[in-house]
């Protein structure tokens, strides 16, 4: 959410970047505001001036008492009482035209970035950089069900009988590699000084709002019937909302966390839930990195997280790209955001397996999350970035660690949590 004074000032640059981002229709939503702020003011203005009439009045009644002047003290009560009725219907005003600013500033999208790439959609992303050799093997690779099943590994038909489509149960050598990635992105965080958390895994709305869009709240979170509850669609909704409300001493910074929890998302949109697969499903595990800092500092912070990601498929021997998100694929929050997108040899393709997201001061602005220095106290800027998210990571780890006999190997940093093993066989049936 944007400062209403940047607005204020800067009109035109806030109506560019609404176009830079193909969201012509909101262009009048910044006129709107306008007026609607020019209208606050002024009834705060006259507010003021009517307490301070107040006050000097109300100063005078006992003055007229004391002289047994009651005929006046009566007048001035009087205009006392006129003065709390304009008063009351001012700041009923008031709270209404600031519900509605804010409800306004909640839709008009942060300033990206001067260096975010301008394109219409995802298919206008823009290639950054290449790690790792993409191969393609000599021998077929099968769909990452057909793998997961050969090691009876995923059971997709009770899940559909017990909950519908888009889950799954995982079990066996699959269930246990699922975990051991986990675990291994957990150490492999915590050994690069981020500090471990395990965060609730509902929000209240207050909360929402607060990290994510109003379209991204309504395709993406489940609603707790009957309750001030939604389930998390990622941890770094209720990492965030940990700081609501909080002012840090700003020597205190960086905050580097690692977080682990399910998530949980409707998934609605153009791309829909697999019946067969698990690429975009109801409910996964992920472990997730998230940093509050100096606002000169997030850019920097920005390419550490991606990097995180970068070296963590690198050491696990997946090939990796980066790929910068344009204007129009940049949600509405986010000053700038980079996909990370493993290969997939199957496919012959990169597959999103990572975002990382620098949102500036937009949620610290809207959770009033912020950072006192030597002059006073200002807004902290917010990050965030999957370390991995399985079974997406499954799918990129299967593709790219099948042998030609149907084996999976394991990675040797992989391995001690996969209890010595350097390889999943497939189930004899």
């Amino acid at each position: 959410m944007l400062d209403i004074k940047f607005v204020r000032e800067n009109p035109e640059i806030v109506k560019e970047n609404i176009k830079k981002k193909f969201q012509d229709e909101k262009l009048a939503l910044v006129d709107e505001v306008l007026e609607m702020d020019v209208e606050f003011r002024a009834k705060k203005t006259r507010g003021d001036e009517l307490r301070g009439k107040r006050n000097a009045l109300s100063k005078t009644i006992g003055g007229h008492m004391a002289k047994k002047e009651f005929e006046e003290a009566e007048k001035v009560k009087g205009e006392v009482a006129h003065i709390n009725d304009e008063l009351e219907h001012l700041e009923e005003d008031e709270k209404e035209l600031e519900k509605k600013i804010r409800e306004i500033m909640l839709v008009i999208p942060q300033i990206m970035a001067d260096d975010v790439p301008i394109g219409k959609d995802d298919s206008e992303n823009v290639e950054l950089e290449r790690f790792g050799e993409p191969v393609v093997p000599d021998f077929e690779i099968p769909y990452h069900v057909d793998i997961m099943e050969s090691f009876d590994g995923i059971d997709l038909d009770s899940a559909r009988k017990t909950s519908g489509a888009g889950f799954y149960y995982l079990k066996g050598d699959i269930a246990r590699l699922h975990s051991a990635i986990l675990a291994y992105a957990r150490d492999f965080m915590i050994d690069r000084g981020f500090t471990y958390f395990i965060p609730p895994f509902m929000i209240r709305s207050e909360v929402v709002t607060g990290v994510m869009s109003f379209a991204e709240m309504e395709n993406m979170m489940y609603k707790i019937e009957g309750e001030d509850l939604y389930l998390i669609g990622t941890s770094e909704h209720s990492m965030i909302g940990r700081f609501i409300d909080t002012i840090t001493p700003e020597e205190d910074m960086p905050l580097t966390l690692t977080s682990y929890s399910p998530c949980f998302r409707k998934e609605v949109g153009a791309h829909g839930i697999e019946e067969r697969g698990v690429y975009r499903i109801h409910q996964f595990e992920k472990q997730e990195m998230v940093v509050i800092c100096k606002p000169e500092d997030s850019m920097m912070w920005y390419e550490r997280l991606w990097n995180n990601s970068v070296d963590l498929f690198r050491s696990l021997e997946i090939p990796v790209r980066t790929l910068e998100c344009c204007s129009g694929d940049l949600a509405d929050l986010k000053v700038k955001s980079l996909d990370v997108e493993a290969w997939s040899p199957r496919q012959q393709k990169y597959f999103e397996v990572c975002s990382c997201s620098n949102l500036g001061d937009a949620q610290a602005r809207r959770l009033g999350i912020r950072l006192r220095g030597e002059d006073g106290n200002y807004l902290a800027h917010t990050l965030n970035n999957t370390v991995v998210a399985p079974p997406r990571m499954l799918i990129a780890f299967l593709e790219n660690l099948l042998q030609e006999d149907g084996s999976v190997r394991i990675p040797e940093p992989l391995q001690p949590y996969m209890g010595g093993m350097k390889e999943i066989r497939r189930k004899d049936k």
